[in-house]
């Protein structure tokens, strides 16, 4: 498999951002992640989604630390500083969960607490649905697991058609796009360096391909299986959702419906916020999963 490295510095400097990186590989390729807060704490697992990367994290990172959690936040394979194979049909939503499973495997995480955004979601619910004993709870935001078998939201299937046709593929301008708030130039170059041109691409331009719109498509059968899973899921889970996001609104329901353990839990809608609402409104969500940890 032929991969990109990002070059090191693309990430010198970037506003608001001074995590250490720290790295495992995985199927030979190198997996980037950021380590915050006490190291013999039990574990919160942020997952970025589409087309951001740990970088998305860095309001709720410290904010988490600082209340005595150890946070770790990975890049996604394609995403950030961690490798980028170059040809699109080098990734798949199984290699997606692969990849992360091997990280969570490789770190030996226990205990943890999974926050799952976006593609964030899509991942790391099928983790939880792998590995449900190595998981103590689970905050959903903004994302779903879909099946196929339901028609997905027209906002997403206008995002899908955008993300193969435009010629400029412009990461930051995406994130900007998907905020409710204006984001600084520099913020918005921030989410660019990942990417020093189209050929390190392939993976945010693949994405989109690989979400299950049809009950017949490649992943369909595994979040299915996954879902069943869910369906028994009797540790705490807890939706936050926000109020301004068109691809997911009222994606929500269908896990406090189907999910035992979202009974009675302090589901929360994060107002003022759009599709990346960890940018919009990252401290306070991170008090909300602090808040959740505590509770439950």
């Amino acid at each position: 498999m032929q991969f990109l490295r990002t070059p090191d510095d693309r990430f010198a400097n970037l506003p608001g951002y001074n995590f250490a990186p720290q790295y495992v590989e995985i199927d030979g390729l190198r997996i980037h992640y950021i380590d915050e807060g006490p190291t013999n704490a039990a574990p919160v697992l942020l997952l970025h989604g589409e087309p951001s990367w740990c970088y998305l994290y860095r309001k709720m990172a410290p904010v988490l630390a600082a209340k005595g959690h150890r946070v770790i936040a990975p890049d996604l394979v394609g995403f950030g500083r961690s490798d980028k194979p170059v040809s699109r049909e080098d990734y798949s939503y199984q290699r997606h969960v692969d990849w992360m499973s091997g990280l969570v495997r490789a770190l030996d995480l226990q205990i943890i607490t999974l926050f799952g955004q976006d593609w964030g979601g899509l991942i790391g619910l099928r983790i939880l649905t792998d590995v449900p004993d190595r998981f103590a709870r689970v905050v959903v935001s903004n994302t779903g697991l879909p099946t196929g078998d339901q028609k997905p939201t027209e906002a997403f299937l206008r995002w899908k058609q955008y993300s193969q046709t435009t010629p400029d593929f412009h990461v930051g301008g995406i994130v900007r796009g998907a905020c409710v708030n204006d984001l600084p130039a520099d913020v918005i170059a921030a989410y660019d360096a990942p990417f020093p041109d189209d050929r390190y691409k392939a993976g945010p331009r693949q994405f989109p391909l690989i979400v299950p719109t049809e009950p017949t498509d490649p992943a369909s059968e595994a979040n299915r299986k996954a879902w069943q899973v869910l369906q028994q899921w009797k540790k705490p889970l807890l939706t936050a959702f926000s109020d301004s996001d068109p691809v997911t609104q009222g994606g929500e329901r269908a896990f406090q419906k189907l999910v035992p353990g979202a009974q009675n839990q302090p589901h929360v809608t994060i107002k003022g916020a759009g599709h990346f609402l960890q940018e919009d409104k990252g401290e306070e969500l991170a008090d909300v999963v602090a808040n959740f940890i505590a509770s439950s």
